[in-house]
């Protein structure tokens, strides 16, 4: 197995990093009481991966699953039931994603040099007799600095213009400089395969992640006066969306990850490419270039097989920041498979207290593949506030096309845990709005708020709770939306109806409440926010 070497490299690297904050921790004052509710498994500043010392065991043979698997699942079939439990579980997802989906991501290399000046970023690596260098470009906004930045994969992503007047600086990066496009899997080219071999299995989207990894260790040591290496994001859009993707969730230091319109092999899950009419087939993904890792060709044909999907590798980014964008309008990206991933994902960052933390967003008007579209002028900018500038809190949201909404509960089994171990944090800000507690019956109750709104349409979520002495056996929430308002995607749960009064009932995963214990499911809806969905009941066979 090739894994154990840089995870003990990394370890090492780990503990002393962990030392040194205590040992600061000690010297500053106690925080008070507001500062201690912070979402769990947050990675320590300046580690790349804080599970490197966790030991992940082989797999076995591969079985097959038409449901996702479990995030929570650890390999020796245990659940994860503390945050603490979170960190070496998400290093169980990461080295399954290597190596059955990208290939392997190398420690960082023996050496790493460069300079960062206010127009470009030169980086130099060395490993085992073996060097190469790349550049980046670098495109400040006003002001004195320093400034936090966004990477933006190979001049495609998030709006640059946007992203500079929210104060952050924008790092072009071409990622073909690490990892070429049109060169067979067997004679890889670019900086990332000079250090590593031209034959090495790991394909150019984990490559382009090295890279975008190896950018921050420059930022790291440059002393600050440009660019803050607190605060990065990494944005691109459609193969670079994928390669977005795979920085965020491989480096724990990228503060913000904004993949758009990343397709098969992107966000979406790979269980359900397949069966998603006109999406670009994961054969197709796999052979258009070497994108995947060389493992990946065993699992195109059959997916079910596969001890890992995307669900899982968007919880590897939390708690951090995620903003996932995607068209409904063109059926090759598989939209319909990445709002599944998202809110799979959005199950584990709920788990950690984060729940506000990712946003999702694929309700656009303009079917322009790659276009800079107004809709996400705004997330964008609350998201950079919020995750780069330290200076917002709006929470995420979930504004899913109703053209291509997935549903969640059709490929779930599992039920999500309560790791948080401070009470939530950044789960949104609507609060409770006008829904209230709900009608009790059968010892069950039901609370609306609002999560998110927007002109023409807002966010809910309903939390069901078992105020009995035994387990709830299955429920049925009823309520009543106002004239105007319409549900256009639900999730964790099955409703029957869309306006007026309106069902909801437990899917087969959720319908078992403990005695004090509570569900959710959640929606969007068209119409205005302003009178909450009212009514609410809550019965129990």
């Amino acid at each position: 197995m090739r894994f154990p070497r840089r995870r003990a490299w990394a370890w090492a690297t780990t503990v002393f990093v962990a030392v040194v904050s205590l040992a600061v921790a000690a010297l500053l004052p106690r925080p008070d009481a507001t500062d201690s509710l912070v979402p769990v498994a947050q990675a320590e500043p300046g580690v790349e991966d804080d599970g490197a010392d966790c030991a992940v065991p082989g797999t076995g043979p591969s079985t097959s699953r038409p449901e996702l698997p479990d995030p929570f699942r650890k390999l020796d079939g245990t659940r994860v039931s503390t945050g603490s439990d979170w960190r070496c579980r998400r290093a169980e997802i990461r080295e399954l994603a290597e190596r059955h989906v990208y290939g392997q991501k190398p420690a960082k290399p023996d050496s790493v040099t460069g300079t960062v000046s206010r127009t470009g970023i030169t980086v130099r690596v060395a490993h085992q007799g073996r060097s190469a260098s790349f550049t980046a470009s670098v495109d400040l906004p006003s002001g004195t600095g320093p400034f936090p930045a966004v990477v933006v994969l190979g001049g495609l992503g998030a709006d640059t213009a946007t992203i500079k007047n929210s104060g952050a600086a924008v790092i072009s990066f071409d990622p073909y400089a690490v990892g070429k496009e049109g060169t067979p899997r067997h004679n890889k080219q670019g900086a990332f395969y000079s250090l590593y071999g031209s034959s090495s299995d790991t394909g150019l989207l984990m490559a382009w992640s090295w890279g975008v990894s190896r950018i921050i260790d420059v930022i790291e040591q440059s002393g600050g006066s440009v660019l803050r290496a607190d605060a990065t994001g990494v944005t691109g859009c459609s193969r670079f969306g994928k390669g977005a993707f795979a920085a965020g969730a491989f480096d724990q230091r990228v503060a913000l990850t904004m993949p758009i319109e990343s397709g098969s092999g992107g966000t979406g899950i790979f269980r359900g490419i397949p069966g998603e009419s006109g999406a670009q087939p994961l054969s197709s993904a796999y052979s258009e270039q070497p994108w995947l890792g060389d493992a990946f060709g065993s699992f195109t044909g059959s997916p079910a097989t596969l001890p890992v999907d995307t669900h899982e590798i968007v919880g590897m980014i939390a708690p951090r920041g995620l903003l996932v964008m995607e068209n409904p309008h063109i059926d090759w990206l598989g939209a319909r498979s990445g709002s599944v991933a998202a809110l799979g994902g959005a199950e584990v960052y709920k788990a950690l207290g984060a729940a506000g933390n990712i946003s999702y967003w694929s309700d656009v008007q303009d079917g322009t593949h790659c276009a800079a579209r107004p809709e996400w002028k705004t997330p964008l900018r609350q998201n950079i506030q919020k995750f780069l500038l330290k200076s917002g809190s709006s929470s995420g949201v979930f504004r899913i096309s109703p053209a291509k909404s997935g549903d969640l509960s059709a490929w779930r089994d599992w039920r999500t845990p309560d790791l948080a171990d401070t009470g939530t944090t950044g789960g949104g800000t609507g609060g409770d709005t006008g829904g209230g507690p709900g009608t009790p019956g059968d010892a069950c109750t039901a609370a609306y708020r609002t999560v998110n709104s927007w002109s023409g349409g807002f966010q809910g979520e309903v939390s069901v709770r078992n105020d009995g002495t035994g387990a709830l056996d299955g429920w049925t929430v009823g309520m009543t939306l106002a004239p105007g308002q319409s549900i256009s995607s639900l999730w964790n749960g099955r409703n029957a109806g869309t306006t007026g009064a309106v069902t909801v009932r437990n899917t087969a995963w959720n319908g078992t409440v403990e005695p004090g214990g509570t569900t959710t499911f959640g929606f969007t809806a068209t119409g205005s926010s302003s009178t909450a969905p009212h009514t609410l009941t809550c019965d129990s066979p």
